[in-house]
């Protein structure tokens, strides 16, 4: 059943979700007891209420999630394979750990992009005023002048986020358009296949860890690759396994970002049966490297644009109507 997006919790919502979860399983709270002490935002709690109530009928709270709308399929996933091995409480505690991770990460590039944000609103209510002082333009097109820019860039980020929406819910193998374009830009590009390749071995741990089969694992792990070139490499390692090379063996063929020190973590884990603690390690190392680009581009890029926009308004004041030396219209 596929979930409704329109449920779906933010990733602070989620971390909250699973911290709780977690921290209950630990005391020995039933699951159906420590829902009924969550608070979530408004809008889930409907869908919070359908997970107590379908948890109280007699259901799993992977397959209630999954139908409440709660729980992403990725959580769904891990979720089964921890009941099966009784190992709950550890998964809540990675999810939520993971959640936390990536909702500090949002948070903090939201807020620096703020102050650029204020500054470009600004700018579009002063850079038309020349004009409108100057008797170029009426109140009517002062107003227009504003609210189109607005209209342009909201239509701007709407289509973004459709299309980024779309590109991470994506499962065909063939690359898009979109795909195409992201991997030739110069920073986005690698740190996208980087996060990817991140995304798929923290998957492929977690669920292990939880007891998951690897031939099982495998295909969840790579429906959570977004890039659909990486995702149609890592779909033939399954293949590689069931003709009976190892994780490793299989995985030696394939070009991806961080290649040797992935073999190298996993070859070890292999060798000494804590795979799962390998992978985990292994995408706690890339995580690190990739929240120190985001926070070097959540701390450059903002100033940039900050920049950009100083620079606009200062041009729209000294070439607009009403500044500077103007002849009279008989003489110009």
């Amino acid at each position: 059943m596929p979930t409704p997006r329109s449920a779906l919790l933010d990733l602070a919502a989620r971390a909250q979700l699973f911290a709780h979860l977690a921290a209950m399983e630990k005391a020995g709270v039933p699951v159906e007891r420590a829902l009924l002490s969550l608070q979530l935002p408004k809008r889930a709690r409907a869908a919070l209420a359908g997970l107590h109530t379908q948890i109280a009928a007699g259901s799993n709270i992977a397959s209630a999630g999954l139908r409440s709308g709660l729980f992403s399929q990725l959580d769904g996933s891990v979720l089964r394979a921890a009941q099966a091995s009784g190992c709950l409480a550890t998964v809540y505690q990675r999810l939520a750990q993971r959640y936390t991770r990536q909702a500090r990460q949002a948070a903090t590039v939201k807020s620096r992009l703020l102050l650029p944000a204020v500054v470009l609103l600004l700018a579009l209510f002063i850079q038309p005023l020349p004009a409108l002082v100057g008797g170029q333009l009426s109140i009517a097109g002062y107003l227009w002048g504003v609210l189109a820019p607005l209209l342009v860039l909201s239509s701007l980020y709407g289509v973004g986020r459709k299309l980024y929406l779309r590109r991470a819910d994506a499962t065909s193998s063939r690359a898009s358009f979109l795909d195409d374009w992201l991997a030739r830009l110069p920073v986005f590009g690698p740190a996208l296949q980087r996060r990817s390749v991140r995304d798929f071995f923290d998957s492929l741990g977690l669920m292990l860890e939880a007891g998951m089969p690897m031939l099982e694992a495998l295909p969840k792990a790579c429906a959570v690759i977004s890039d659909a070139p990486l995702r149609q490499r890592f779909s033939r390692v399954q293949q590689a396994i069931q003709h009976g090379q190892s994780l490793a063996e299989a995985l030696a063929t394939l070009d991806f970002p961080g290649h040797g020190l992935a073999l190298g973590l996993i070859r070890t884990g292999e060798a000494s049966g804590t795979l799962p603690a390998s992978l985990l390690n292994y995408a706690k190392v890339e995580t690190q490297k990739l929240d120190s680009l985001t926070e070097q581009l959540a701390t450059w890029i903002p100033r940039l644009l900050y920049v950009a926009v100083m620079l606009w308004v200062a041009y729209g004041l000294l070439t607009g109507a009403g500044f500077g030396p103007r002849l009279p219209a008989e003489l110009g």
